[in-house]
C-alpha cells in the first residue's frame, strides 16, 4: 500500500490546469478551486470533476446537479486563491466578473474556457466525490497563457507576446 504522503508528493509532479468550479441554486452561488478535472469522452462531450467531500460547498453541488468548470488564464492567480480561501461564498464572487450560460452556474467572463455542465453521475471514492458531467455549453476567450499548478506552485504556460520596439 502506498503512503498518502508519498502519493501527494508524487502527484505534485503532475502539472494541472487551475480551475474554479461553480454552481448555483436556491442557496446561492458556490465555488471552489480544483485541479482534478479531466475530459472523459468527446461523444458526448463529458468532463470528470473531483471534489473533497469535506468541502463546505460539497452538498450544494450534489443538490444543484449543475456546475461550470472555469479554466483560469495566467492573470487569474488571485481568483484561484480567493476560491481556495476561507472567504464566504458571497465574498468569493465579488472577485472577477461573472455571467451565466445554459445551466445558470456562474461563468468567469474572461476565463480561458468555461464548460457549463449538468452533473449526470455522482460516485464517492475515499475522501472525494467524482462528478461525471456532460457539457451543455462552452465559452472560450482569446488568452495567450494558462495558469497551471506544478510542484506546489503556480506557473504560466503558453505563448508570450513579445513587444516590438
Amino acid at each position: 500500500m502506498v503512503d498518502a504522503t508519498d502519493f501527494k508528493n508524487a502527484m505534485s509532479s503532475l502539472t494541472s490546469a487551475v480551475n474554479v468550479v461553480t454552481t448555483t441554486g436556491e442557496t446561492g452561488s458556490h465555488g471552489f478551486t480544483a485541479s482534478a478535472v479531466c475530459s472523459v469522452t468527446d461523444t458526448p462531450p463529458t468532463l470528470l470533476v473531483c471534489m473533497n467531500k469535506s468541502s463546505r460547498s460539497h452538498h450544494h453541488f450534489v443538490e444543484n446537479k449543475i456546475l461550470t468548470v472555469n479554466v483560469l488564464a495566467a492573470q487569474h492567480q488571485h481568483i484561484s486563491n480567493v476560491f481556495a480561501s476561507k472567504m464566504s461564498s458571497e465574498q468569493r464572487f465579488e472577485h472577477g466578473t461573472w455571467t451565466t450560460l445554459e445551466t445558470g452556474a456562474p461563468v468567469l467572463k474572461d476565463a480561458l474556457v468555461s464548460f457549463d455542465c449538468h452533473i449526470e453521475q455522482i460516485q464517492e471514492v475515499g475522501t472525494h466525490t467524482i462528478f461525471i458531467c456532460p457539457i451543455v455549453a462552452i465559452q472560450q476567450n482569446q488568452q495567450e497563457q494558462s495558469l497551471v499548478y506544478f510542484n506546489r506552485a503556480y506557473h504560466q504556460v503558453g505563448v508570450e507576446q513579445l513587444e516590438l520596439a
